[in-house]
């Protein structure tokens, strides 16, 4: 039988994913240390950098003026 996939909690990808911001260690450092695949990591910082903005929108997405 195959392995069953893991869930994680959200607290824990943002841990991960702020470590990874914070650049302290490497990702795959930080892969091992959590015993998750590098490119998971990876996804999970770039899905913090990405929607960062709206953290401090107040739950509202705003788009630039210049678009």
């Amino acid at each position: 039988m195959g392995k069953k996939r893991r869930k994680f909690t959200s607290k824990f990808k943002a841990k991960v994913a702020l470590e990874a911001v914070k650049g302290v260690k490497t990702i795959a450092e930080l892969a091992s240390e959590h015993q998750v695949h590098p490119n998971q990591v990876s996804q999970w910082k770039s899905l913090l950098l990405e929607n960062a903005e709206e953290m401090f929108s107040g739950g509202k997405c705003q788009k630039s003026r210049s678009e």
